[in-house]
C-alpha cells in the first residue's frame, strides 16, 4: 500500500443525474427489474470533505433539506468508506463531511452521488490506489446509480442500471429542474407501479394516465430485458434537443404522479411556459424540463419561479466524480 495522497483534507464533487429514458422491465422473481436508462450527468453537484481519522464519521450540511438523511451505516456514503477500507485493508478511518445540493430522495441520484465521491476521495486519502476499473466494480455493489457517478456524461445502463457504455453525447443540453418539497421512496414508487400494470392488466386495457406503464422501445417480449430507444442516443448524439424532447420517457412517471399527483400541476406548468419537453426525474418528485438554448431555459425558470416553484438551471453532460 503506497502512502497516503495527503495529511489533511480532499475534496471531491460528484454530479446528480437525470434519467432522459428509462424503461423498467417486469418484476422478477428476486423482487428486483430489470432497467434501461439513459443517464445525463449534470450541474448540480454534491461536494465531500475527507479527513483522516481513526474511526469513521459522517456529517452532512448542504442547500436543501438534510433532516432526513442518516448519519449511520444506512448512508450510501458511510458503507462506500467502509467498503474502500475492507477491500484494502486500510485500518484507519476517515471523517466525512458532506454538502448537499442534489434534492434529497428527489430522483437524481445524490446519495449516489455522495457514495461515488467518497470512493474517489478516500482512495486519495488513503493512498490505496485501487483503480478506476476497481471503484467501479465497489460501486456496483452499493448501488446501481453509483457507477453513473463516478463515469458522468452521459451513459446507457442496462440490468440493474449498472452495466454502463458511455454514450455519445454532443453539445450541451439546457435543463430546468423543479425541486419539489419531501421526496419519494423509490421502492415505494416501483410498487405503485407494479401495483398500476397488474390493474392495467386486470382490466384488460392499458392505463390512460400520463405516461405510459409498459415497455415502449418497439414491439417487446415481457421476458426480454428492456432497452434504450435508437432515437434517444440518435438525439443525444446529434445535440439535438427538439429530438431529444420528443424520446423522453419515464416507466416510473405514472407512478410518482399517482404518489404525488401535484406534481401534474407543475408539469403542466412548465408546458405552457415553453419547454419542449418536461419528465419526472427518475423515482421523483424532481421534475425536468428540456429548454431549447440557454435564453429559453432562463426564461423558464424565472416563470416557473414566480409561480412560487424552487426551480434551478443546469446542464450537462458534465464529468462524473472527481478531485478537486
Amino acid at each position: 500500500m503506497t502512502a497516503p495522497l495527503r495529511s489533511d483534507a480532499v475534496r471531491v464533487r460528484a454530479p446528480g443525474k437525470l434519467n432522459v429514458y428509462f424503461e423498467v422491465g417486469p418484476l422478477l422473481d428476486d423482487g428486483y427489474h430489470a432497467v434501461a436508462s439513459a443517464y445525463q450527468a449534470v450541474s448540480l453537484f454534491e461536494d465531500v470533505w475527507a479527513v483522516p481519522a481513526n474511526d469513521f464519521r459522517l456529517e452532512v450540511i448542504g442547500s436543501v433539506d438534510v433532516s432526513a438523511v442518516p448519519l449511520d451505516d444506512r448512508n450510501l456514503a458511510l458503507r462506500a468508506a467502509r467498503i474502500l477500507a475492507q477491500h484494502t485493508g486500510y485500518e484507519g478511518g476517515v471523517h466525512l463531511t458532506i454538502d448537499k445540493h442534489v434534492p434529497v430522495a428527489g430522483g437524481m441520484g445524490g446519495g449516489s452521488a455522495d457514495a461515488a465521491a467518497v470512493l474517489v476521495a478516500c482512495d486519495a486519502l488513503w493512498g490505496t490506489e485501487v483503480g478506476s476499473a476497481e471503484l467501479q466494480r465497489l460501486a456496483a455493489r452499493l448501488g446501481a446509480d453509483v457507477p453513473f457517478a463516478l463515469m458522468g456524461g452521459t451513459a446507457v445502463g442496462l440490468g440493474r442500471g449498472d452495466r454502463l457504455s458511455p454514450a455519445l453525447a454532443t453539445g450541451r443540453f439546457e435543463w430546468v429542474i423543479v425541486l419539489a418539497e419531501g421526496g419519494l421512496s423509490t421502492p415505494a414508487v416501483y410498487r405503485e407501479l407494479d401495483r398500476l400494470r397488474t390493474r392495467s392488466a386486470a382490466i384488460g386495457h392499458p392505463s390512460t394516465g400520463a405516461i405510459r406503464l409498459a415497455p415502449t422501445a418497439g414491439p417487446h417480449d415481457d421476458d426480454a430485458d428492456p432497452v434504450v430507444a435508437t432515437g434517444v442516443l440518435h438525439a443525444l448524439r446529434a445535440g439535438d434537443a427538439e429530438d431529444l424532447a420528443g424520446h423522453l420517457h419515464n416507466d416510473l412517471q405514472e407512478a410518482a404522479l399517482s404518489l404525488r399527483p401535484e406534481l401534474s400541476d407543475v408539469l403542466d406548468l412548465g408546458d405552457r411556459a415553453g419547454a419542449l419537453a418536461g419528465i419526472v426525474s427518475g423515482s421523483g418528485p424532481t421534475v425536468a424540463f428540456l429548454a431549447a438554448d440557454l435564453e429559453s431555459a432562463l426564461e423558464l425558470q424565472v416563470t416557473l419561479s414566480a409561480a412560487g416553484y424552487s426551480a434551478l438551471h443546469v446542464h450537462g453532460p458534465v464529468p462524473g466524480a472527481r478531485l478537486i
